[in-house]
């Protein structure tokens, strides 16, 4: 056990669902309002603030006091003074937290700013130096026999309460290395995957691409394939295509290195598949992963086959091109919406489930905790950063006025409510596994769609906003299990020797025919569209977690509305529950249950029912 923080906030949560939903235009913030920037003196004054200078020095005194007073120690603790021992390690993962969230958001706000990239590397590195010292900890944790864990941790004035961080730490004993190995992994990692994913970020957000001769950044280009305008769409398709081309050896490289880095200690820990360390961390169980991935491909003749062959209908096609698949109808008006009205929009829809979740989402708005325009060496995408227990998260957006922008805002203010909430369980509790993180976000999504949809009685606007969710849906779901195996074939391939990037191209476009159907085809050029999905580089196998969290918020939004008694307020004993507890044990006052394979087809049929509503438009 790391301090969560170093890893937490390199890796952030600038993770889009969807490769096409890296974008952004370069439309004036003048037609969208006063555009919010971050406020982020919360966290420290300036970049070279006495305060931000203190708390270095007080992290390297804690942990070589932590160090002195536990190391060799752990297994003679009684309760209380576990208790005390658990609360001193808790004070240095939130001082290293701070340091960190503050140089990484900087860092976030601009990319390409030599000087925030150096005060990021240069803290990481001096965290990792002085936690080596805390490397100990687990691994001598691990090593407490069951029956002393089990009586230390039963006492009434001991660390009961954190029982559910250390179970879950203990899940990793059989993959626990040497305390040498174990030393040396943590001293290396800032010039392995975390340098990588340094490259890769400021390469990607460095890409320039020429469409009809303007030079435009990744999220123009990639914003262009949702104009309505077919011509722009298919320029800004190839332009894509082109520099993806140009750099393919690069990003290759990347994932070769990456994937190869992650066998290597796998071989060492001996897990037995890659994906094991995702589950262990995210506290699921491996079947019921395969459950979820097993019912999502079995349903994709039911969903995305089936819808798209109605959206090439829609649009006059008797194939659909890569760059029609996020294209509007061609009924649906442009709107550019505004930030006032996005704002009103999404708190008004979260207002309509409980007042308290509105209350939640505003200070956000007003406070300086939602950085919104786009900017040049901005990261793409949006996230939601916890950053620390004691202080707030921090919501990323790169806002454009488009209505799949104002289901971002909701879906990101999710993620800050639940993180807002769950911040009482403290800084080793308060973090959600990926599996249940992405709960309270779909779930704003779609009190917001079902609030938008209530209020449109028009046909045309209304089968708009239908389709929209269902590709929304569709980007959640199926592309992302589509990704998933995409990411298992890439690792097992790895594992055989060194990949081409034709190797590469050739497994991404084994899943797209495969998920997307046989309304399409594939433009030379799309087999590189693997090159600058973040999801594949910062977090291994983090993307089945959006598709079991829009199956999971589907199945209760479905016992929200057949109006399960007191839902409100078991909704937010979950979200406040953070990481304190299982999914089987969060789901069971709802009656649900993610190891009961019926669970998951009870979340798709929501989407079916959604296209069945479209098909009977046509009839």
């Amino acid at each position: 056990m790391t301090t969560a923080a170093t890893i937490r906030t390199i890796a952030g949560r600038h993770i889009p669902r969807d490769e096409n939903a890296l974008h952004a235009a370069a439309a004036p913030s003048a037609d969208l309002g006063a555009l919010p920037d971050w406020d982020l003196t919360d966290l420290y004054p300036s970049p070279d603030a006495p305060e931000l200078t203190e708390d270095m020095a007080e992290l390297r005194k804690a942990c070589c006091q932590f160090s002195r007073d536990y190391e060799g120690k752990l297994a003679s603790l009684e309760g209380p003074q576990m208790l005390e021992c658990i609360e001193r390690y808790q004070t240095i993962d939130l001082l290293a937290g701070r340091l960190m969230s503050y140089a990484g958001l900087r860092y976030y706000q601009n990319t390409m700013d030599g000087a925030r990239a150096k005060q990021m590397g240069d803290l990481q590195d001096y965290i990792t130096e002085h936690t080596t010292k805390l490397v100990f900890f687990s691994l001598e944790f691990n090593r407490i026999p069951d029956a002393r864990y089990e009586e230390v941790f039963a006492t009434t004035d001991g660390p009961a309460r954190y029982k559910p961080v250390f179970d879950r730490m203990r899940a990793m004993r059989p993959y626990q290395l040497s305390d040498e190995l174990e030393r040396f992994l943590h001293d290396n990692s800032v010039v392995g995957a975390a340098a990588w994913n340094r490259l890769f970020d400021e390469t990607t957000a460095g890409l320039t691409f020429n469409v009809e001769g303007e030079e435009l950044g990744i999220e123009a280009t990639l914003n262009l394939l949702t104009d309505h305008d077919r011509a722009k769409r298919e320029a800004g398709a190839h332009a894509l295509a082109h520099v993806f081309g140009k750099n393919i050896k690069l990003f290759a490289r990347i994932h070769n290195t990456l994937a190869k880095e992650k066998a290597v200690e796998d071989k060492w820990r001996k897990m037995p598949t890659p994906q094991t360390g995702r589950h262990l961390s995210n506290h699921v169980e491996p079947e019921v992963v395969e459950a979820l991935r097993n019912a999502v491909t079995a349903a994709y003749p039911r969903l995305s086959h089936r819808y798209y062959r109605l959206k090439a209908k829609w649009l006059g096609l008797d194939k659909l091109q890569v760059w029609d698949r996020n294209a509007p109808l061609p009924t649906e008006t442009p709107r550019l919406i505004d930030w006032t009205e996005a704002r009103a929009t999404v708190l008004d829809a979260y207002a309509g489930f409980a007042p308290e979740l509105a209350e939640l989402a505003e200070p956000f708005f007003d406070k300086g905790w939602i950085d919104a325009g786009v900017k040049p060496g901005k990261a793409p995408g949006a996230f939601a950063h916890p950053t620390v227990t004691t202080v707030h998260p921090y919501v990323l957006l790169n806002y454009l006025g488009k209505p799949r922008d104002v289901m971002t805002l909701a879906h990101e203010l999710g993620h800050g409510v639940h993180q807002r909430l769950a911040a009482a369980q403290g800084e080793l509790l308060a973090s959600t596994p990926l599996t249940l993180a992405e709960t309270a976000s779909v779930f704003g999504e779609m009190l917001t769609f079902r609030a938008l949809l209530a209020k449109t009685t028009d046909p045309v606007q209304r089968k708009a906003l239908l389709a929209g969710k269902v590709e929304d849906m569709i980007n959640t779901v199926v592309r992302q299990i589509a990704f998933y195996d995409f990411e298992c074939k890439l690792h097992a391939a790895r594992a055989e020797g060194e990949l081409t990037p034709e190797d590469i191209n050739a497994l991404w476009m084994s899943v797209q025919g495969e998920s997307l159907g046989d309304a399409f085809e594939f433009m030379p050029g799309y087999e590189t569209f693997w090159t600058y999905v973040p999801h594949f580089v910062h977090s291994p196998f983090y993307v089945y977690a959006y598709a079991f969290g829009d199956g999971l918020v589907n199945a209760l939004y479905a016992a929200y509305e057949d109006g399960l008694p007191d839902f409100q307020s078991k909704y937010f004993a979950m979200l406040s529950a953070g990481g304190s507890k299982h999914h089987k044990e969060l789901l069971a006052p709802f009656g649900l249950d993610a190891s009961d394979p019926a669970f998951w087809d009870k979340g798709l049929s929501m989407i079916e029912g959604f296209i069945d509503e479209l098909e009977a438009m046509e009839a």
